[in-house]
């Protein structure tokens, strides 16, 4: 098979959806960032699990509903789903148009899509945050409180906390400029005096190799190059440890931007710190306290009998 050469009916019926996963791998998933590449890999491995056998050719409507099924009776969310038929979806559109395959028909936009879920909620209590940070704090490497003060400070993903370099965190000024982003776009995040404390210990590390300049830096590799700090095992561990393993580190930015909205910011001030390009989706990230509801209609009370007075 090569690139731009047509694959007529019968090589798509013995192009198994398992080789066509794999050339997708090779030539489609390198151009994307990091995260989405390892996130592909281990979709592409519960799609070759169960439809990987089949030729593109007899991958029907019908055998996508049986995975989408499959997968959900499993206790799979609704957008683990969805991402994976997307990429599924993405296979046949690439291997149509690009790769030339004898087919017109995608199976995947047949059948019906699990409905997106309403977005997790979770946020952190006093008695919570105050274990997580003894037992980050408690860890061997400094890192990980240092990263985990860091999101809850400051809102920023955890792959643009781990891809960050010495350069792009200037404390004179409280800032850190993040180049790469999820959605591609720079921006600049004002750090608190929480994040900047975090951020100079960090930067004054000295267990950083001099050949690298991440500022959250793992063990070289056999090349000898340092790659960002990766700490899911850790992170999982500390969670049980501490009692809050419904916790996903992901919920850390959520936390931080709702703390952004009680904290009197608007909207187009709070996306600029986050990146968030959608209202919509800036929306789902700031459900406010009820508790602190009610602290600002006590107050507001309290201002209103002060001017009738």
């Amino acid at each position: 098979m090569v690139r731009g050469v047509y694959i007529s009916r019968a090589g798509a019926e013995r192009l198994t959806v398992k080789e066509a996963l794999q050339r997708y791998l090779k030539e489609v998933t390198p151009t994307k960032k990091p995260t989405t590449q390892r996130s592909e890999k281990i979709t592409a491995e519960h799609l070759t699990g169960f439809l990987g056998k089949y030729s593109m050719a007899a991958l029907s409507s019908d055998l996508v509903a049986s995975y989408r099924d499959h997968r959900i009776a499993a206790g799979k969310s609704n957008n683990t789903v969805r991402i994976e038929l997307a990429l599924l979806s993405n296979l046949f559109t690439i291997a149509i148009q690009e790769w030339g395959l004898g087919l017109t028909h995608n199976p995947v936009s047949a059948i019906r899509k699990p409905s997106p879920g309403k977005g997790r909620d979770r946020r952190l209590n006093q008695a919570e945050e105050k274990r997580l940070l003894h037992a980050v704090d408690q860890h061997s490497n400094p890192m990980l409180g240092w990263i985990v003060r860091i999101a809850i400070e400051t809102g920023m993903r955890q792959s643009e906390i781990l891809n960050l370099r010495t350069a792009q965190v200037d404390l004179a000024s409280r800032v850190a400029r993040l180049t790469d982003t999820k959605n591609n776009s720079a921006r600049t995040v004002p750090l608190t005096m929480g994040a900047a404390s975090a951020f100079k210990a960090a930067l004054e590390n000295p267990l950083r190799p001099k050949t690298s300049d991440l500022i959250f830096f793992g063990e070289p590799g056999k090349d000898g190059v340092c790659r960002p700090y990766q700490f899911a095992k850790i992170w999982a561990g500390i969670k049980e440890s501490v009692q809050i393993g419904d916790l996903h580190f992901h919920d850390l930015r959520h936390e931080a931007v709702s703390r952004l909205v009680e904290r009197g910011l608007s909207d187009q001030e709070v996306a600029s710190i986050s990146g968030h390009k959608s209202m919509q989706m800036l929306r789902r990230y700031t459900h406010l306290r009820a508790e602190d509801l009610v602290a600002k209609l006590d107050l507001l009370a309290s201002r209103g009998k002060t001017a009738d007075e």
